[in-house]
């Protein structure tokens, strides 16, 4: 199935969190990567600007959720954080792995 992720850092070592998650990314099939860009947040209040790249790349043998399963160790193995604060709120984050298309595919699950 073909993937396509965005992946994001405000917090750290962008960069290298950024190369982390890629590395780690390579034993998947036929990975493409966009440039990467600078963005301020979205959905909360930060002085912090994210570093965003695009991904498309092919994920043989996965579901969708074993996909987001897999995604989300990644994201622990970088940087355990949480991503929200204790009232629930967006914060900011050293790794930020999102699944934006997953094939044609319609998805209406709360986890994806």
């Amino acid at each position: 199935m073909r993937v396509y992720l965005n992946i994001g850092s405000n917090k750290g070592d962008r960069e290298l969190n950024l190369r982390l998650a890629l590395d780690a990314l390579q034993r998947f099939h036929d990975m493409v990567t966009s440039s990467i860009v600078e963005s301020m947040p979205w959905g909360f209040t930060s002085t912090h600007p994210f570093l965003n790249v695009g991904v498309a790349l092919n994920a043989y043998g996965y579901t969708p959720h074993a996909l987001l399963s897999h995604l989300q160790q990644l994201e622990r193995a970088i940087d355990n954080g949480s991503h929200r604060d204790k009232l629930g709120n967006y914060i900011d984050r050293a790794i930020d792995i999102d699944i934006i298309a997953i094939d044609s595919l319609v998805i209406n699950d709360y986890d994806l």
